[in-house]
C-alpha cells in the first residue's frame, strides 16, 4: 500500500514537471488558382500546411523544390492564361506544348495573283498610251497628208523701178569701172488656199542680178496670213553704185545718159502652215525667175507676164 501509495505521489509531484503532451498544431491553408479550371474563375484548392517549430528546415520560408511548388508555379502560369481566355469568352485549344493557340488570318490568293494582276495593270496602262500615240499619229499623218496640196501661190506682178543710173566710177580699190544704181519696188501676190490653217510667209534675199552680179537686193519681211485669203506685198529693191567690171563693157550709154540693161530677178518665197500647232506643219518653197530689161529712160512700172516668169 505504501508502495502503491508513492507511486501515486511521485507520479503526482513528477506529473507537473513533466513535459506535457503537445496541443494539436494549428494549421494554415493556401489558396491557389486550380489547374482544371478552364472557365476563367479562380477556383480554389485548399493545401493544409503544419506550422513547424524552430527547425530551419521544416519551416515553411525555406524553399521547396517539390512537386507542390511546380504544381503551384504551374497552376499560376496556366490561370494567367485561362483568365484572359475567360475575359474574350471564348475557350482555345492548346498545342502539344500547352500554349494556347491563336487564330491566324489568312489572306486569299498568293502573293504571285497580286503580283501578276499588277503586271497586267501596268501592261494595259502600256498598251492604252502606246494605242493613243499610234492613233494620235496616224490622226496626224492624214492632217499633214490632206494639208500637203494647200500651197501658197506666189506671183510677181511688177516692177517700178524709182532711180535707174549707169556711169562711170572706180570702186574702193580705185579701179576704174562702170557704176550701176538701181532702186526699185517689187510686187508679189501671195494667195493662201489652205481652209484650215493660216500660213508664215518669209523669203530668202530677192536679187536683181546683171551677168551673175547683184546689182540690188531686199527681202520679204515675215508675215501672217489667214485661211481663204489674198494679199499684195511690197519688196524694196536697192543696189547703189554697184561695180560692174568686166560685164559692164557691153552696156551701151547713150549721150543724154539713157542705157537699156537686161536683167533678172530672181527669189524664192517660203510658206509654213501650223495645222495642229507646232505638231503638223507644213513647208513649202516657190521658187521664181523673171527675164526683165529695164530702160533708164522710161519710168512706167514692168508688168510681168506669165511667159516671162518661170515658178517651181
Amino acid at each position: 500500500m505504501m508502495l502503491s501509495a508513492k507511486s501515486e505521489s511521485d507520479i503526482t509531484s513528477l506529473a507537473p514537471s513533466s513535459p506535457s503532451r503537445s496541443p494539436k498544431r494549428p494549421v494554415y491553408y493556401v489558396q491557389s488558382p486550380s489547374r482544371d479550371s478552364h472557365d476563367g474563375d479562380k477556383s480554389s484548392s485548399m493545401h493544409a500546411t503544419p506550422i513547424y517549430n524552430n527547425s530551419p528546415i521544416e519551416s515553411p520560408s525555406h524553399p521547396s523544390f517539390g512537386r507542390h511548388s511546380r504544381n503551384s508555379s504551374a497552376s499560376r502560369f496556366s490561370g494567367i492564361f485561362r483568365s484572359s481566355s475567360g475575359r474574350k469568352g471564348s475557350r482555345k485549344q492548346r498545342n502539344d506544348k500547352g500554349w494556347p493557340e491563336c487564330k491566324v488570318i489568312l489572306e486569299e490568293g498568293s502573293y504571285d495573283d497580286i503580283e501578276d494582276k499588277a503586271f497586267s495593270r501596268r501592261m494595259q496602262v502600256l498598251i492604252a498610251l502606246l494605242s493613243f500615240v499610234v492613233l494620235f499619229t496616224v490622226f496626224c499623218l492624214i492632217i499633214w497628208g490632206a494639208s500637203r496640196p494647200f500651197k501658197a501661190e506666189i506671183t510677181a506682178k511688177s516692177l517700178a523701178v524709182h532711180n535707174f543710173y549707169v556711169g562711170e566710177g572706180s570702186d574702193f580699190t580705185g579701179v576704174p569701172t562702170k557704176m550701176l544704181t538701181v532702186n526699185g519696188s517689187l510686187k508679189l501676190s501671195v494667195y493662201n488656199p489652205a481652209t484650215i490653217f493660216g500660213i508664215h510667209v518669209s523669203s530668202t534675199p530677192i536679187n536683181l542680178v546683171f551677168s551673175e552680179i547683184t546689182v540690188a537686193t531686199g527681202q520679204l519681211k515675215k508675215y501672217y496670213q489667214p485661211r481663204k485669203s489674198k494679199r499684195n506685198v511690197i519688196v524694196n529693191l536697192e543696189g547703189i553704185k554697184v561695180p560692174l567690171y568686166g560685164a559692164g563693157s557691153s552696156l551701151v550709154v547713150s549721150q543724154n545718159g539713157g542705157a537699156v540693161v537686161p536683167l533678172t530677178l530672181k527669189m524664192e518665197i517660203k510658206s509654213r502652215g501650223n495645222v495642229v500647232g507646232k505638231l503638223v506643219r507644213t513647208k513649202h518653197r516657190t521658187q521664181i525667175s523673171c527675164i526683165l530689161t529695164i530702160d533708164s529712160l522710161s519710168s512706167k512700172p514692168i508688168k510681168f507676164k506669165k511667159n516671162s516668169c518661170t515658178y517651181a
